[in-house]
């Protein structure tokens, strides 16, 4: 009995958790159920579709296709020496890889309630899962930039990128971070207000005309300077701004605004995995 006593246990499982816990090794354990995650997350989105795949090529151009007539041909909103298709294209790429990790991460406990009743597993699996997977998503669609990028290029366009593109890979963080640290703020209140999941995508459409998706920040603050400050300092409008920056040379960069980003989207990500540790323990009596 003693020797029972003294023994340790390999793993143990308990719903006690440090305030910001998030065991890596624990992670790295269940790595073989984090690719399944994601290689389920690449092939059920389009599964059953008559396009399947195509969808991811044809989303950014026909909303590109949408911005330049809207806004640039009808409204006459300016990109400067930029294509107007171009620099629409840029914003939507950004865009579009945090709208896919807010959306997919947001309705984590709800869409997994089964699987989370039945087995244990490192519950931030399965948002990480959904921002990998999204890296694909993403990685298509900056495929489609480039191509469309070397087209303008060779046409004559005045576009180039700049020493600012070595921060390519920190703004992809930044995203990840931010749609990671918001969408399980938002998974969490879920489990106890279901309405919250039609107000997303509701307010996802809204976010992004103040994160000057469709305009470039200068066009703001010369017509509206009044509200400017709305759009300026949404940590958002700073990556969108930056992508153009680095990629097209055109539009603002500053390094206080590169770095409160960054900050924020760090505080961000370790306050919703808070939330997120607490929801953990409880969700399945509310969900």
């Amino acid at each position: 009995m003693n020797t029972i006593e003294k023994d340790k246990w390999l793993y143990e499982i308990s719903s006690k958790h440090k305030l910001i816990d998030i065991n890596f090794r624990e992670v790295w354990r269940y790595r073989d159920l984090l690719f399944l995650f994601v290689k389920r997350d690449i092939t059920t989105v389009y599964k059953q579709t008559v396009l399947g795949p195509l969808w991811f090529f044809i989303q950014p151009l026909f909303t590109s296709v949408i911005f330049t007539l809207v806004f640039n041909n009808i409204a006459s909103i300016p990109t400067g020496n930029v294509p107007s298709f171009l620099f629409n294209l840029t914003g939507i790429t950004a865009w579009n890889y945090f709208t896919a990790c807010l959306t997919r991460t947001s309705s984590t406990f709800t869409s997994n309630q089964a699987i989370f009743g039945k087995v244990y597993f490192p519950r931030i699996i399965s948002p990480l899962s959904v921002t990998i997977s999204n890296l694909l998503k993403f990685g298509i669609q900056l495929l489609i930039l480039i191509c469309f990028y070397i087209y303008y290029v060779s046409t004559g366009s005045s576009v180039s990128p700049n020493g600012y593109l070595l921060l390519f890979p920190v703004y992809i963080l930044i995203i990840a971070l931010l749609g990671l640290g918001l969408g399980m703020v938002i998974s969490a209140l879920t489990t106890k207000y279901r309405d919250l999941n039609i107000l997303v995508g509701f307010g996802v459409s809204l976010l992004m005309y103040i994160s000057a998706v469709p305009y470039p920040l200068s066009e703001i603050k010369e017509k509206q300077p009044q509200y400017s400050w709305i759009v300026e300092y949404n940590p958002l409008t700073q990556v969108i701004e930056g992508f153009r920056f680095m990629i097209l040379d055109t539009g603002s960069f500053t390094w206080m605004g590169f770095g409160l980003t960054l900050l924020f989207s760090i505080v961000l990500f370790f306050i919703g995995l808070i939330i997120f540790n607490n929801t953990e323990k409880s969700f399945i009596d509310t969900v």
